[in-house]
């Protein structure tokens, strides 16, 4: 994967795209995690979604560099 892309005449980096698409997973699992009452299960839900974002963000740029 570049470490640039090029969208339209800007360059964007290419964990910006790596940012955006692991936002949309997360909010995916939130959806399901909330639609299923699995935060009822942890401590404080939004260190859990940080975290979850944290493992899916760092998934996503050592899968794809």
């Amino acid at each position: 994967m570049p470490r640039e892309i090029a969208l339209g005449d800007a360059l964007v980096p290419g964990l910006l795209v790596v940012f955006v698409v692991s936002l949309l997973v997360l909010w995916a699992l939130d959806a399901v995690a909330g639609r299923f009452g699995l935060y009822r299960l942890v401590w404080h839900p939004s260190l859990f979604r940080l975290a979850a974002f944290v493992c899916v963000f760092g998934a996503f740029a050592y899968f794809l560099f």
